[in-house]
């Protein structure tokens, strides 16, 4: 098989699967893995694919529409759920936290210790699930709901002014040494204020997120106190990450998110 044949049954196994693994395609094609390796980076070089640990995965689009509210608040990936779990240790009794709409966010409440808690959200899908926890104080930001069930306008930025949160998790459509990025202007401005009146803000993105750079910018990863992501992750962009002073953690899907910082 040509290397150009090859590369097209790549990109189907893309397509289809929503990942590829080098050692998988090594396998299936009868190749070495360094010429899969070699296919997979001539194929990031011509922007088909994104390179990952051990794989790639297909290409982010710079701006993406929103997620259906069914399919963005589930049980949460592998990835995901190692990653919050992880992200929970951070929490302390007592905390004031600001957690958002995401669908990351949505996995991280049933990782929430048992101990008095204040939780500050914009978005009424976060609010409802907590709203019976005894041990949590809720405070839930207005201003105009969206589709999603989350708040982001004017009205919420001035309204988040008005806290301070011990620890922010932050999210968004990408993170990379350029910084972090989401997908609308008036998300990233929310997002922003939210970051100013936060003490510690620690990053959860999963490894698609990992070196995209989404269309509106938030800010440095330098305001983020630490980075926590799963080992699929590019080390070549977690490691332009840490050249900036951010801690990077890597949450271990095998064991349920065990840590190992870099």
């Amino acid at each position: 098989m040509f290397s150009e044949e090859r590369r097209e049954k790549i990109l189907e196994v893309l397509k289809k699967e929503g990942r590829v693994l080098a050692k998988e395609l090594s396998d299936a094609l009868q190749v070495s893995i360094d010429s899969i390796r070699r296919d997979l980076s001539t194929l990031e070089d011509k922007g088909l694919v994104k390179r990952t640990h051990g794989g790639a995965i297909p290409v982010t689009k710079v701006k993406k529409g929103p997620i259906a509210p069914t399919e963005r608040y589930t049980e949460g990936t592998m990835h995901e759920n190692a990653i919050v779990k992880e992200a929970a240790k951070w929490i302390q009794a007592g905390d004031t936290l600001f957690i958002g709409g995401a669908a990351i966010h949505y996995v991280l409440l049933k990782y929430l210790p048992s101990v008095p808690l204040t939780v500050v959200t914009n978005s009424l899908k976060i609010a409802d699930a907590l709203r019976e926890q005894e041990n949590i104080d809720l405070y839930v930001i207005g201003g105009k709901v969206k589709n999603s069930g989350n708040m982001t306008d004017a009205l919420a930025i001035q309204l988040v002014s008005h806290y301070s949160f011990d620890l922010t998790f932050v999210t968004g459509g990408g993170i990379s040494e350029r910084g972090i990025s989401t997908a609308t202007p008036e998300a990233a401005a929310f997002m922003k204020a939210v970051g100013t009146v936060s003490k510690k803000s620690i990053g959860l993105f999963t490894h698609n997120k990992i070196g995209v750079h989404a269309f509106a910018n938030v800010g440095p990863v330098s305001n983020l106190a630490a980075v926590i992501t799963d080992g699929e992750s590019s080390r070549e962009h977690l490691d332009a990450i840490k050249q900036q002073g951010v801690k990077v953690i890597i949450a271990n899907t095998e064991k349920n998110g065990t840590e190992k910082a870099e």
